[in-house]
């Protein structure tokens, strides 16, 4: 099961790589925003449940897709590419089994414990 959904999540960055290609921005701009919503992580500084509030937030896809649909409709380059490098962000996150964070550790995740 395990193949499959890095498949599934390997499927899902080529599909933000490709929507990136759509806006009219300098690719450089994708590598160096990718990893921006691991600022989430700053929350682990106050305690671990603020820390997976903050995590989840920046690695939400309804908070991805939220700003995809905006950014559309609004014709707005900045709220798409947000929406795009986090979608991208946490598809990459995902491959790697980084899941969204329980209060209780930062490793243990929604795909299980990382490190195991």
């Amino acid at each position: 099961m395990k193949t499959i959904l890095k498949i599934e999540e390997a499927a899902l960055f080529a599909l933000g790589v490709f929507m990136f290609a759509q806006l009219p921005f300098a690719w450089w701009w994708f590598l160096i925003l990718l990893l921006l919503p691991d600022i989430g992580m700053l929350g682990y500084l106050v305690n671990t449940k603020t820390g997976a509030f903050l995590y989840n937030l920046f690695h939400h896809r309804a908070v991805a897709v939220i700003l995809l649909i905006f950014g559309y409709i609004y014709g707005n380059d900045i709220v798409l590419l947000s929406g795009v490098i986090i979608f991208s962000h946490i598809a990459l996150d995902r491959m790697f089994g980084y899941g969204l964070k329980y209060p209780d550790s930062f490793k243990n995740t929604h795909l299980g414990q990382i490190g195991n």
